[in-house]
């Protein structure tokens, strides 16, 4: 028995994300002066947008 194409899942994940992941939020924000492990907390820290490019 196959499974119905809608309910596959490949190739779902490799589109484009809308949002960083926590670690890749922190090494942004401290690549832009934004974040210092000393002073700032790692939760609530603000969202950070992909931008598409093309």
């Amino acid at each position: 028995m196959s499974l119905d194409r809608s309910l596959k899942t490949k190739g779902s994940l490799t589109g484009v994300r809308s949002v960083l992941t926590r670690a890749e939020r922190i090494s942004k924000m401290q690549s832009d002066k934004k974040f210092d492990a000393k002073k700032d907390k790692v939760l609530g820290i603000p969202k950070t947008r992909v931008s598409k490019a093309g």
